[in-house]
C-alpha cells in the first residue's frame, strides 16, 4: 500500500498492531510518546535492546505507544526473531513502526506480520534491482518456471562451492523484490499470490534449512 504525505505516518500507524513503512533513510519523522530503538555502536540493533523494549512495554499501557525502530534492516536475527511474539500479539495500545529504505532485507517472518507501506513521492517500482546479473537471472528463472523445473534450477543455484545458502538468499530476495515491484506497476494479484512461497523458502533458508529442499519444498 501507499501513503502520500509522511506527516500522515502516524495516523497510520495508530491503526495497525505492526507496520512497515519505506521511506528514506534520511526522512525526518517525528512522534510523540515513542521507544526509539536505533543501532548500537556495532551499527545493528541487538537483541539485549530488543530485551529492554519488550520488558518496557510489558506493563499495561492506557495511552497509545509506539515503539520506533529505525532503520529496521538492521535488526540482527536473533533480534528480529525476539520481536516476533510481541508483533504476533502485541499489548494493548502498543504499536510497532518499523522503518526502512530495504524491505527485503527484513525477515520474511516479520514481513508476514506486518502491514507495508511505501511513501508514494519516493518509490520507484521501476528502479533497479541491486544485484549480480547471475542473482537476477536465477530469480527470473524461479518466478517462471513451472514446478517440474524448480529442482533443476535449485541444482544449479546450488553449484556454487562456496555460500550457496547467502547465494540461495540473495536470489530469493530478487525474486521477492522483482513480484513487489511488479505488483504496483501492474496491480495484479498474481503477483502477491506468488509473495507467501517465495518467503517462507527465504525465511526457512534463513533459518538454516537445507538450501535445495527449502527450494523445491516451497517452490514446486
Amino acid at each position: 500500500m501507499f501513503f502520500d504525505d509522511i506527516n500522515d505516518l502516524k495516523n497510520i500507524a495508530k491503526k495497525c498492531e505492526t507496520a512497515i513503512f519505506v521511506v528514506p533513510n534520511d526522512m525526518k519523522i517525528t512522534f510523540k510518546n515513542a521507544i526509539l530503538l536505533e543501532p548500537d555502536s556495532k551499527s545493528v540493533i541487538t537483541i539485549d535492546q530488543v530485551r529492554d523494549v519488550i520488558k518496557n512495554i510489558s506493563v499495561k499501557q492506557t495511552e497509545e505507544r509506539f515503539v520506533i525502530i529505525r532503520p529496521a534492516d538492521m535488526l540482527g536475527e536473533a533480534a528480529a526473531n525476539a520481536f516476533l511474539k510481541n508483533l504476533e500479539q502485541p499489548n494493548q495500545n502498543v504499536h510497532f513502526v518499523l522503518i526502512t529504505a530495504n524491505p527485503t532485507r527484513l525477515l520474511s517472518t516479520i514481513l508476514s506480520r506486518a502491514q507495508i507501506y511505501y511513501l508514494k513521492t519516493n518509490y520507484d517500482p521501476r528502479s533497479a534491482i541491486v544485484a549480480s546479473d547471475k542473482v537476477k537471472r536465477f530469480a527470473k528463472q524461479l518466478l517462471a518456471a513451472r514446478s517440474t523445473e524448480v529442482l533443476v534450477i535449485a541444482d544449479e543455484i546450488c553449484k556454487k562451492k562456496e555460500g550457496v545458502r547467502s547465494f540461495a538468499l540473495d536470489v530469493i530476495g530478487a525474486a521477492i523484490e522483482m513480484l513487489y515491484k511488479t505488483y504496483f506497476i501492474t496491480s495484479k494479484d498474481v503477483f502477491l499470490a506468488k509473495l507467501p512461497k517465495f518467503l517462507a523458502a527465504y525465511d526457512g533458508i534463513l533459518q538454516n534449512g537445507h538450501v535445495k529442499l527449502q527450494i523445491v519444498a516451497n517452490l514446486c
